[in-house]
């Protein structure tokens, strides 16, 4: 595994990879909702490349950049263990400069949910998504549905601008009680972890609900602000399309249940595709 800093290097780097190049983009921290992204990349590609970054124009102020989970030593040996190619570890100099080009995100899926709790998040997020696409040059890049608004934004980024990769989407990958895998999961004291668990109960509770024939998107939502009563603030809890527009009747197929909530320190975020 070569590990590189800089984008001179990287450039160099590449040329010695033929064939398929996959691609796993990440902030660091790594744990097995990462691990299920690149080994699918491992298994589909010739090539692996995963970055490593922590990208400050997509925190927020006051959100937890500067404490946000950083295992350079873990990552780097996890990268190792599991076939990467090339880790990339760039600085924030490397990958920014003053006053440059800015991408802004679409002007209505940019700023629901997600987007109208934490605005200007995602044109951040977009912003870095494409430099790496652009710097990694590769045939697929591979992004977890648990984000699920920021892999709709990136897929529509890729068709607008015509870029030459295809974005796979993959399965959220839970922990054996069923909470959703995030960096962010190490700020749960014990039974915070617990009281986190009502996300994926209400989730459930709607699997059930949809498979029992109930399609009403008020029903559903009702149930689940139910099950939820164990977080300290329930955000939102969503239930759309696969465009993000809003249902009144859930949709086999192309719907997706979203809920966020704070539950101790970190802000969690869990969803259903239907």
């Amino acid at each position: 595994m070569i590990i590189v800093r800089d984008i001179e290097t990287l450039q160099e780097a590449k040329k010695e990879l033929g064939g398929t190049v996959g691609f796993v983009p990440t902030m660091g921290a790594l744990h097995h909702g990462h691990l299920s992204l690149i080994r699918q990349a491992r298994e589909e590609n010739d090539h692996l490349i995963v970055s490593i970054f922590v990208n400050p124009t997509q925190f927020l102020e006051g959100e937890d950049l500067d404490s946000y989970p950083r295992k350079e030593e873990a990552d780097r040996k996890i990268c190792e263990l599991a076939g990467v190619d090339v880790l990339f570890m760039p600085t924030i100099d490397e990958m920014y400069e003053h006053d440059e080009l800015c991408i802004g995100a679409p002007a209505v899926r940019g700023y629901i949910l997600e987007g109208e709790k934490r605005p200007g998040h995602f044109d951040g997020m977009l912003q870095v998504v494409m430099k790496l696409l652009n710097l990694s040059a590769a045939t697929r890049a591979y992004f977890g549905k648990k984000d699920a608004q920021q892999l709709a934004l990136i897929t529509q980024m890729v068709k607008n601008y015509f870029m030459d990769v295809q974005i796979v989407p993959c399965e959220i990958v839970r922990d054996e009680n069923g909470l959703a895998l995030s960096s962010r999961n190490v700020y749960l004291e014990s039974d915070e972890k617990r009281r986190a668990l009502c996300l994926s109960r209400a989730l459930k509770r709607a699997t059930k609900m949809v498979m029992a024939g109930e399609l009403s998107v008020k029903s559903i939502k009702k149930e689940m602000f139910e099950v939820l009563d164990e977080a300290d603030k329930i955000e939102y809890v969503a239930i759309v399309n696969r465009e993000f527009k809003a249902l009144e009747e859930v949709e086999i197929g192309n719907t997706i249940i979203l809920v966020a909530a704070w539950v101790g320190k970190p802000r969690l975020i869990d969803n259903l595709w239907i």
